[in-house]
């Protein structure tokens, strides 16, 4: 089937001297490239991110009784600030 794609200048010229380097039409070495791009997206698993979770989940949240302005000012606070 023929069909017309815009392809980046530089690309192309690449692209042609592959297929000229390889002794082959340009066509196959555009054929190969769009076989080898399907096949790694259909084979490959979408990442996932590990588990890093820590103690047990069950467990009480111990920062549960504190509002965000306490962590706040517990997070922001400077080693030798003078209490207040």
């Amino acid at each position: 089937m023929k069909t017309t794609i815009e392809i980046h200048d530089e690309l192309l010229l690449r692209a042609k001297r592959h297929a000229r380097h390889m002794g082959r039409p340009l066509r196959a070495v555009v054929e190969q490239g769009l076989r080898l791009v399907l096949a790694a997206s259909e084979s490959s698993d979408p990442y996932r991110l590990p588990d890093l979770s820590v103690g047990d989940p069950t467990d009480e949240d111990p920062l549960e009784a504190y509002s965000w302005q306490d962590l706040s000012e517990i997070i922001y606070e400077q080693p030798g600030d003078p209490e207040p």
